[in-house]
Formats: C-alpha cells, structure tokens, sequence
C-alpha cells in the first residue's frame, strides 16, 4: 500500500505557494504522493487556483513524491493543450506525474455555467476520444485523428515524456456503474468514489470493483486501485485497522482525502506531518 494527501486547490487552499508548502511537508513525512482537485470554479464566491499551475510550484518544491490532478474532467480541456502541460509537468518533475481523469459532473455548477455537454454520454465520448489524443500526441510521433469531437491533422508533439512507456492514466468512476471501471481497465489505475462525496466506499465494495476490474482487464502490467478516506494520525493501530481492510480488499493507495468544508488548513497541515496511516 502507498499513502497520498489530496485536497483542495480553492477556498483557503487556493494559494500555489501555500499547495508547494504543504506538499514539500508532505514528503517530508514521508508520504508517497500529493495530489490536487480539478476545478475551475465552485458554487458560491471563492478563490480558486489552476491546478496545473499549482503542480509546477509543487514539482519545484519537492524531489520524490508523485504528483497530479485528482481528477481531470476531459470535456473542459483541450486534450492538445492536456498533452502539452502533462508532458511539461512530467520533465519538470522527474517523471512524477500521474493523471487522473473522469467524465465530471456538475456539483458545482461547472458545466452549465459555462456551457459545457450537460449528457453524461457526450462527456463520454469526449473522454474517450481525448485519451486516444493524448496517447497520440504522447508518443511524439506523426499523428492524426479524426473523430465525432477532435481532429487533428499531422501534429508531431515533442518531447515525449519522461515516463515510459507512459504517463500512467487513473480513471475515475461511481461504483457500482460500470462503464467507468470496464474504460479504467485499459489504462494503469482507477479512482472510486461512491454517489456522496463525503462517504467513502465500503472494503466490500472495494473487493467487487477489484474483481470487476479483473475480468474485464487484458493486461498483466500493474494496475492500481486508490481508496480516499480519513485517518486520525493520533492513533496508528485503529488507523491501521482501517487501511488494511482495504489492502485486503485489493486496494494499492490510500488516499488521505478532507472534504475542505470540514477540516481546516491547519487540521489538514497536522495530518500531514503526522505520515501516512501505514506507518
């Protein structure tokens, strides 16, 4: 099992100095990964950071630990401009980027305010289509595509990233839909969630989706399954406790995950100097 911090980049965790601050400590105490929310805006007047930006100040102020957006809506991004940042971001850092991506939704009025596809299926087709540009592009070789959304004409994207043979790919879902998980299973890992952002999933839930994932996967390469929860750090055997249930389950990373309605930046600051549960 490896152990993450995600949070925030709006509200009080807007600043890209204070996200660098936090994630420089975060590898101090000894955490494998730090990654960022994907939104360009909430629901009610707040201050809101571009997560990309915000990553390269957490690039420079850390050496090890993976970084990277948790996760990415693919209908509001172009996936050339996608292409260029990840790949930037992975040379800026050393080859430490993961990207998470999914359909979005519209919790905080994102879609409609900026009149985005408001049909689940066309940000489907739209994710669908952007991953097979982003591998395109990925493979700094010539590329075209032609599809229902994107066209690309002879575009030849350089450098490649560092990674090899790839940026690794985490695809989000709702368990237990299943469309999202059978998409997951031809990239590198799968990021769950349940129907309430502030309820985790369930270890036998967990176990379902992992057994999903395995009869519908064709690959043998490595294949990881994050769970987002919450841990105290104040007392490490019921912490354990907790995240075994679900290494049992077949989950690979935990994902320390504080809904910022809840916690404050200072609550969050202590649990990440505390370290991850495992430890």
């Amino acid at each position: 099992m490896k152990y993450a911090f995600d949070i925030p980049q709006f509200g009080a965790y807007a600043h890209p100095r204070l996200l660098a601050q936090l994630a420089h400590e975060a590898e101090d105490a000894g955490w494998d990964g730090f990654f960022l929310w994907d939104h360009i805006q909430v629901g009610w007047p707040d201050a809101v950071s571009d997560p990309w930006i915000a990553m390269a100040a957490m690039a420079m102020a850390t050496t090890r630990i993976l970084l990277g957006p948790i996760v990415t809506p693919l209908y509001r991004r172009h996936p050339w401009k996608l292409a260029r940042e990840t790949v930037t971001l992975d040379h800026l850092s050393g080859g430490r980027v993961v990207l998470g991506v999914g359909l979005g939704d519209d919790i905080f009025g994102e879609i409609r305010t900026f009149d985005g596809p408001m049909d689940p299926r066309m940000r489907a087709e739209m994710l669908d289509e952007g991953l097979a540009v982003l591998l395109g592009l990925w493979s700094a070789e010539k590329f075209s595509f032609e599809g229902k959304h994107y066209v690309i004409r002879d575009a030849q994207f350089l450098p490649a990233p560092v990674q090899k043979p790839r940026i690794p790919i985490w695809v989000a879902g709702r368990w237990p839909r299943k469309p999202p998980f059978r998409r997951a299973a031809r990239f590198d890992g799968t990021f769950p969630i349940s129907g309430d952002i502030e309820t985790p999933l369930t270890p036998s839930q967990v176990r379902d989706l992992v057994t999903f994932i395995k009869s519908v996967r064709t690959s043998d390469a490595p294949f990881d399954v994050i769970q987002s929860g919450s841990t105290t750090g104040e007392h490490p055997a019921q912490d354990r406790v907790i995240v075994a249930s679900y290494e049992e389950a077949g989950a690979t990373w935990w994902f320390e995950s504080r809904v910022p309605w809840q916690s404050s930046v200072e609550e969050v600051r202590d649990r990440i100097r505390m370290g991850p549960p495992g430890l």
